[in-house]
Formats: C-alpha cells, structure tokens, sequence
C-alpha cells in the first residue's frame, strides 16, 4: 500500500477509535558514510529506515506515538492504544491541529538532487581520500583525524483528519577533513567541510583539503593573552552560533516559558540596526528548505528581528495559541512526539564591508575562529565562552591566540555590533557574516 493511502486509512482508524482530530507523518531514508584516514578506508555504513508517527486528540487531551512496523495489526493497535493514552492524559487549552489549513503547494525547491545516489561507491571514498591526501601533503601537516563522506536520500509524508495531504523528497551529501598538526610539542586540529543538495553543489575535494589544513596550521604557535575589554571579531562559523543562540531566545516557547530575555520586547530595539534576521524555509536547494512545515502550514520567508527590532516570535500553532500570535510555518517534527519550532535557513543578512576592512578597523582586539563549550544562558542572556583565533593589532592578524574566554552578555552583545560583514555563504541551513562587537570580556593570563 502506497504512503498516502496508508496514512488515510490510519486516520480514519484513529477517528474510529474515538479521536476528535489526528495526524500522521511517515518518513523513509537511506544513508552512507565513509571515513578515510591516513588513505585508508576505516568505516562505511550503507542503513535504510522508515518510521511512522501519529498524534490524535480527543478534545484538547493528545497524545502521540510511533512504529517502524507497517503492518495493519501494528497499525490498528497504534491507533487504538495511542488514542487510550491521550484519553488518560490532562486537558491543554493549546493543543490542537491548526486552525485553518490550506492544501500543499505544488512548488520545486530543488530539494532533491540524484547525483548523490548516482555516484559510484569507489569514487565516494576516492573523493575522501582526495581531500585527505592534500590535507596530509601540505608542508607542516602531521597526521589526520579523517575525511568523511556522507549523504542521504529522504521522503517525508504528512496527512492530517483536515483535509492536508503531502510529501516530499529530499537529498544531501557532505564532505569533511580534520588533519592535524604539531610543532615544538603543541598539537592541534581543525577541520573544513562542504555540504548540499547535490554534488554540483560541493567544493572540489582538493580545495576542502587544502582549506582543512591551512584553518590547522593557523592554529601553531597560539599563546594566551592578558585579559582586556576589547573589540571583538567573530568570523562565519562562530557567527552562525551566536546566531542560534537569538533564533532560540526568538521561539514563541521560550516566550510562553518565561526563558528567554527578549520575552515582552515586541517593538523594541534590542539589537544594532545592522543586524537583521532571517528564516527561510523556502530556500532554493536550501539544506533547511520544506515546502510546509511539520503540522502542514506553508513554509514562509520569516524576519523576526529587522535592523534590530523584534517584530515578532517565531511560533507552531501550540507556541502561537499560547502566547496569544499567529503561527509562522516554523513547526518542524520527528515521526516521535509533536511538533515544536525549529530553523528553515537561518542567517543574518550580509552588510557592506569585507572581513579584511572589519579586522583592519580594529586596534587591538581578538578575532575568533573556533568556540569551546556550551555558555549561552538564553534566559538571562549571559554568555562566556572559551575561544580559539588570532590576536589583532593595528588592523592585523599578528598571532594565534589559544586558552583564552570571551564573556559578555547577548542583551549588549547584540546592540554593540558595530560591523557585519559581506561574506554570507551557506555551508548548511545556518550562515552568517563576520560580525564585530565593539567591547567584550577575553580573560586570558
């Protein structure tokens, strides 16, 4: 039986067993990796999968359940039991599917591409072991963790007891190298990677490699520096953390729990006019692209925080009912449990002024290229984290610096950005520019 007709039958299954409303999503997937290192094959995997999730409601009570078994006892006793459970929990006055939906749209996102699935598994791990084999031949590189390929071919179905019917597929592929290096009895590692849709989509091997061990090799000869409040530089790929630290404290959950501190800033300016944020679901070949979100509502283009005011919360139709919004088609889900909001791609827009002229404008200060640990604290807005980059004088990179912390608090944070860069490029479903904060915290010795 078809994925559309089971997931019909199945919602008539949970109406008849005495369900108000259900859904179901089912996804199926298949996935390859290798690792080479030191030229040698050192793990592959080949693993296909399909699981099925349903949520029915009887009244405002819900609950939900899933099974990787598609056989119609397994199913009937799913529906059967899962609609017991939700009888038997608490009523909550936001539960609910949405209000109102509209049928799938019949729009291409590119989100799948063939060529992945099409190539070779030989020429898979040779093009491993040809970013490997740069990465190692480049003078001062000692060893290697690993280059890894990846990729994986996707279908997602979701049907719902209001009418919604859709599906769709979905590729990615990847590529990464982590060489090592040492000198005068300092190790270190660092790594580069290249992801997307479709091989078309992918760096050459060789410029991966390349890119992997010059980010390594930058790393020797790191020393501390003595703590100060200086300017602060954070280059694409820590960017994009801080990034998903504001994302979380912009979700309509974190408003209704009381842990975010941007919660009653509707209209305010909380951040520096250069900063805008965006979240595209609809992303051409985007890595986060869906064409609707994981309770069926359209994808959309969302801009929370527009040159630094917030306009509004990122929300599900459970975080809009509770906080009294609308929802935003942010709603992502598993095939276990229920939906909650999550990322499409998410990105600060670009400015005007290349990296190069953003560090040049600092006298003395800290460029970051590596953070260590977890230290957002999205409901106060603390943030201290240990940090790996260069120290800057005068508009230039003069050393690497190492053992160092960067302390702050994202409320000042993110009014004291004083540059963004022109340097977006996706590498993933989260980017960002450069960005310079005027003053931070580096405690070093």
């Amino acid at each position: 039986m078809a994925y559309r007709d089971l997931a019909t039958e199945l919602l008539k299954k949970a109406r008849a067993a005495g369900a108000d409303a259900a859904d179901v999503i089912v996804a199926e997937g298949t996935v390859f990796s290798v690792t080479v290192r030191n030229r040698e094959v050192e793990t592959l995997k080949e693993a296909g999968s399909k699981a099925l999730g349903l949520r029915v409601f009887v009244g405002r009570r819900t609950a939900s359940s899933h099974t990787s078994d598609f056989s119609w006892p397994a199913l009937h006793r799913l529906a059967e039991e899962t609609v017991g459970m939700a009888r038997a929990t608490g009523e909550d006055p936001a539960a609910g599917l949405p209000d109102e939906m509209v049928p799938p749209e019949d729009l291409d996102l590119a989100l799948h591409d063939p060529s992945p699935a099409a190539l070779p598994t030989e020429e898979r791990i040779e093009r491993a072991r040809r970013a490997e084999a740069v990465a190692l031949e480049t003078p001062g590189i000692t060893n290697s963790q690993g280059a890894s390929w990846g990729q994986g071919e996707g279908f997602v179905l979701l049907a719902n007891t209001m009418g919604f019917l859709g599906g769709y597929r979905t590729s990615s592929v990847s590529l990464s190298v982590v060489p090592q290096a040492e000198r005068d009895g300092q190790m270190e590692r660092d790594y580069w990677y290249t992801t997307g849709r479709g091989l078309s989509d992918l760096e050459p091997p060789e410029q991966v490699g390349r890119t992997a061990a010059e980010r390594t090799l930058r790393r020797l000869g790191g020393r501390k520096v003595a703590t100060s409040e200086v300017p602060v530089v954070f280059d694409q790929e820590t960017a994009a953390e801080i990034l998903g630290a504001v994302f979380s404290a912009l979700s309509g959950y974190a408003v209704f729990r009381n842990a975010t501190f941007l919660k009653d800033r509707l209209g305010e300016a909380v951040a520096s006019p250069l900063l805008t944020l965006v979240d595209d679901g609809r992303r051409h070949r985007g890595l986060g692209s869906r064409p609707f979100d994981g309770e069926g509502l359209p994808t959309r283009r969302n801009v929370p925080l527009e040159r630094g005011i917030v306009r509004y919360y990122l929300c599900d139709s459970y975080a809009a009912r509770k906080i009294g919004a609308r929802p935003t088609g942010s709603a992502r889900r598993g095939v276990a449990g229920g939906p909650s909001v999550g990322a499409g791609n998410l990105f600060f827009e670009p400015g005007e002024t290349t990296p190069e002229e953003i560090i040049a404008g600092v006298e003395r200060g800290l460029y970051v290229t590596d953070l260590i640990g977890f230290g957002v604290n999205v409901v106060t807005g603390d943030y201290s984290q240990g940090a790996v980059g260069h120290w800057i004088e005068r508009g230039r990179l003069v050393h690497p610096v190492h053992e160092v912390t960067i302390a702050g608090n994202l409320k000042e944070m993110l009014r004291d950005v004083d540059a963004v860069g022109s340097d977006l490029v996706f590498r993933g479903s989260t980017a960002s520019p450069t960005l310079r904060i005027r003053r931070m915290t580096v405690s070093g010795s």
